[in-house]
């Protein structure tokens, strides 16, 4: 991409976007028109903990920056607890692969502890048993019970540092909170979900929540729209994705919205940063609007 000094044209690899820095967002291997940007030599354990992000998309897929975050968390050697509701565990290993970082290892070793929500489900459905004969972490399946306490018990085992372990900070990652409304859980319970959540991992283990909500086709997807609103309000970054208002361009995939909140508490107004992205093989290329390499 053309570099213009008087833009503030981005390029980043993948995994960039981490933290809220006092200049908008932390991103990690940012190029910033002219300059290299500080943030891609700071780690993890330099960032703020305790922080929410949610990721929101509409009109287009928001994924990408779920794998971003979490290769990103791997790589600076994060404790990872990955509650994935939408894929296989060979899809995201294969995405993560070409980023440079094996879940397969990193589960080996004790880093990773990866929920494969289709297969849980599955074996919900047929009746088999965990392997480790607890309950399953998506119990309220089965009509049992209608909270998701389940759920939140195995979050919080798989973070819950031992007395050995040397990670870095816990980080939960959730893809897709929507699946849990679709699977049958109510609102309320989602909501309550994520809020004992952010109390144990970013209260009480000082670690960082990311969260995928997939923006609903369904105008009339009322309960998707209230879970999105509402982490909105308590979130400290949302990474917002939209498709373009004008139709497919090869050059150009869309808009991501960086909205972070100075704070959660006061009146004060959200930093709001505007780009165009490209999604490519290995990495995001990201610019501002009407700065693509086709235009320039």
């Amino acid at each position: 991409m053309t570099e213009v000094s008087s833009t503030r044209s981005v390029k980043a690899r993948c995994g960039s976007f981490l933290v809220g820095t006092e200049r908008g967002v932390q991103r990690e291997g940012f190029q910033v028109a002219g300059r290299s940007s500080t943030a891609g030599s700071m780690s993890a354990a330099a960032s703020p903990q305790g922080k929410f992000t949610l990721l929101r998309d509409t009109g287009t897929d928001g994924s990408f920056l779920v794998h971003h975050f979490l290769s990103f968390y791997l790589r600076a050697g994060c404790k990872v607890c990955f509650v994935a509701l939408l894929q296989s565990f060979s899809h995201y290993n294969i995405v993560a692969q070409k980023l440079g970082v094996s879940l397969t290892a990193a589960r080996e070793r004790g880093q990773l502890v990866f929920l494969e929500g289709l297969k849980s489900c599955l074996d919900l459905l047929f009746g088999e048993e965990e392997p480790s004969g607890e309950p399953s972490p998506l119990q309220f399946i089965s009509g049992s019970t209608s909270n998701l306490k389940a759920l939140f018990d195995f979050v919080r085992t798989s973070l819950t540092p031992a007395d050995s372990a040397s990670w870095k900070g816990p980080v939960l990652l959730v893809d897709d909170l929507s699946v849990l409304l679709s699977l049958g859980a109510a609102p309320v319970a989602v909501l309550d979900f994520i809020h004992y959540c952010r109390v144990v991992v970013c209260s009480q283990l000082q670690g960082n929540i990311v969260v995928l909500v997939h923006g609903s086709e369904d105008a009339e997807d009322e309960e998707n729209d209230l879970v999105g609103n509402s982490l909105g309000h308590h979130s400290d970054l949302i990474l917002w994705v939209e498709g373009l208002a004008t139709g497919f361009c090869k050059d150009v995939h869309g808009e991501i919205k960086i909205i972070k909140r100075l704070s959660l508490e006061s009146t004060e107004q959200d930093l709001v940063q505007v780009y165009q992205y490209k999604i490519q093989e290995r990495n995001v290329t990201f610019f501002a609007r009407g700065l693509s390499a086709a235009v320039l």
